[in-house]
């Protein structure tokens, strides 16, 4: 018996553009093709093969005739292992997820990626768009069936591979670092170039600055007045920037190469895939060269600044000092220093002044009138002019009273003296633990005087620290009063303009009296009190 079925048809619509169709004949449309082509370093054989490479890729490309040539996309200079700094390659995968190429050619998987993540994720997405890669030397094409199981074995090879050269140029610079061979990267840094021998030389022009900052810093300039002063000055920053940074001026002070010295590995990379640095905090070996090239600052300043950056550290306020008068203006009624406010913001009118801080605290009050800056640079003009006139007779008194207050002689001699008892108790110890290991003894006995031992060796060695920081201390200050003493001396004619590094090299600070007047104290203590006129009618004004 046969049923009677309805029947179903479904419309398969064409496929083919008729505009394609001329004179019975099937026009083939050309497929649109892109190559890519990368080196990893910008050295002149590198620059080479990437010529040769956009040249080969070009004319293959324009010889087919089925083909519509794109473009080479290209990328010099940076790395296979991670796509994100490849623009190169970005702007090729973009351009195919827009309907712009069908296939791409390529030398080869470790060209494209050495991920294998980043690989297969890229040819996942093209492949989804209908877009073909077509890898020449393992004459592999995405769209075909085998591709991609291909594709991981010939990308996680690569992988390896990368991994594979990554620990061969760790071992190299690690070598490297064993043998004190120092390598910078020469256009950040401040004062130095590569010299002949691959040594870092000294670039005399730049050091000078270098050297005006640690001279700045030792004379009582924070680091953001510093930083203000050199963006004021013009001077580019070791980057090529215009504007200075507080924290680019305390890597400069504490840089130890500028001693002559080198610490090698501060930072390492964590993974080889992503190039992740991160600060060694002793993950991975570090090596201290000393003298390792010539120095632009003497090892005793720089050891000295680096006392003095401990104790600016531990000061925030002082730390974020940013004009000459900053933490330098004290009242002498309230203890407070005084800090700087700007009147009549955005007209022809205005100007900085400073107020002692107690103003803007809560629940105190100060009788302190507040100065204009024009009359604190007046202040200290009228101080140092004084000074000036009379440098013969004063520089004799502040060179007696640093001989007498800043005497380092007796320090040295402790110091000397400690480091002897270290190096004896250090022997001590050794041969007392040799001899134990070697005869039998006691062993109640034996750790009853080791742990003697043990013990005047640790606080001799904590002595010789506290010591060792007094020393410095003492040298710092006798520097600042020596070189007021060299600045007053080359002083041969009155100031008549404020100067800022003549502020920092003379004045320690200056106090605002009971009276309203200014007293400047100089370095070496040596005091001006300066009268200020029209206290009652300025203290309306301000």
């Amino acid at each position: 018996m046969q049923i009677n079925q309805p029947f179903n048809v479904t419309v398969i619509p064409a496929s083919l553009d008729i505009s394609s169709i001329s004179n019975g004949h099937i026009r083939k449309k050309k497929k649109r093709v892109a190559a890519y082509a990368r080196v990893s370093t910008d050295d002149e054989e590198q620059q080479t093969s990437y010529r040769n490479q956009t040249s080969y890729y070009t004319e293959y490309i324009q010889s087919n005739p089925d083909w519509e040539f794109v473009r080479v996309y290209t990328d010099e200079g940076v790395t296979g292992t991670n796509t994100k700094k490849r623009e190169g390659f970005k702007a090729m995968v973009a351009d195919a997820l827009a309907g712009k190429i069908d296939l791409i050619i390529t030398k080869s998987v470790s060209r494209f990626a050495r991920n294998t993540v980043d690989s297969l994720t890229t040819i996942r997405k093209l492949k989804e768009h209908g877009i073909e890669v077509y890898f020449e030397k393992e004459n592999i094409y995405t769209l075909d069936s085998k591709g991609e199981f291909l594709i991981t074995i010939m990308s996680s090879i690569a992988q390896e591979e990368s991994r594979s050269i990554s620990e061969n140029v760790i071992w190299g610079k690690r070598k490297a670092f064993r043998d004190g061979k120092v390598s910078l990267a020469y256009k950040r840094f401040l004062g130095l170039k590569k010299g002949e021998n691959g040594r870092p030389a000294i670039d005399q022009e730049q050091a000078q600055i270098v050297r005006k900052i640690f001279r700045m810093f030792l004379l009582g300039c924070a680091p953001l007045a510093i930083a203000t002063h050199l963006t004021e000055e013009g001077i580019p920053t070791p980057t090529g920037k215009s504007k200075w940074s507080a924290q680019v001026i305390i890597n400069i002070l504490s840089n130890e190469k500028y001693k002559g010295d080198a610490i090698l590995q501060k930072t390492f990379t964590v993974s080889y895939l992503t190039h992740e640095k991160k600060v060694n905090e002793g993950e991975v070996p570090q090596y201290y060269v000393k003298n390792s090239h010539e120095a632009i600052i003497d090892p005793e300043i720089f050891d000295i600044v680096q006392y003095e950056l401990k104790f600016w550290r531990e000061s925030s306020r002082i730390m974020t000092s940013k004009y000459p008068f900053s933490s330098k203006l004290r009242c002498a009624t309230c203890g407070e220093y005084f800090i700087s406010r700007v009147l009549h913001t955005n007209s022809k009118y205005t100007k900085r002044v400073w107020q002692c801080r107690s103003r803007s605290l809560k629940g105190k009050s100060c009788i302190s009138t507040g100065f204009d800056s024009t009359e604190l640079e007046h202040a200290f003009l009228t101080a140092v002019n004084q000074v000036v006139n009379g440098k013969d007779d004063l520089v004799e008194v502040i060179q007696e009273f640093a001989d007498e207050e800043y005497a380092t002689a007796p320090l040295e001699e402790h110091l000397a003296a400690l480091e002897e008892e270290i190096i004896l108790l250090y022997n001590t110890l050794k041969s007392f633990i040799e001899d134990n290991a070697q005869t039998p003894c006691d062993q109640d006995d034996y750790r009853r005087k080791y742990d003697k031992y043990a013990a005047r060796f640790e606080a001799v060695k904590q002595e010789r620290l506290q010591v060792s920081e007094e020393l410095t201390k003492l040298r710092a200050q006798r520097l600042r009063v020596e070189h007021f003493i060299r600045t007053i001396e080359q002083q041969d004619v009155l100031v008549t303009q404020f100067d800022a590094e003549l502020w920092y090299s003379t004045v320690d600070w200056m106090e605002v009296t009971r009276d309203q007047d200014i007293d400047v104290v100089f370095k070496g203590g040596y005091t001006v009190r300066v009268p200020m006129p029209h206290k009652h009618t300025r203290k309306k004004a301000v």
